[in-house]
């Protein structure tokens, strides 16, 4: 897929863990897994802009677009 999520890289960034993440945003750890993964069709923009206040970030932060589908953080 094109769109590479870059939760992990955030969550580190910000020393921030996946529960608490979570917790703050309102939806459950396996979801927050998934969108961790890349294993999700879609996102919320409540969803996203929960994310990106709890972690003080912008989408682009987040969300990385590259045409042959390979992330330039492998």
């Amino acid at each position: 897929m094109p769109i590479t999520i870059n939760l992990d890289i955030m969550l580190a960034k910000r020393k921030k863990k996946s529960k608490e993440l979570a917790a703050y945003v309102g939806i459950s750890e396996q979801n927050i897994s998934l969108l961790r993964s890349g294993k999700v069709k879609g996102v919320r923009f409540a969803t996203l802009e929960k994310i990106c206040e709890f972690l003080q970030c912008q989408p682009g932060d987040l969300l990385e677009f590259t045409e042959d589908g390979e992330s330039s953080h492998n």
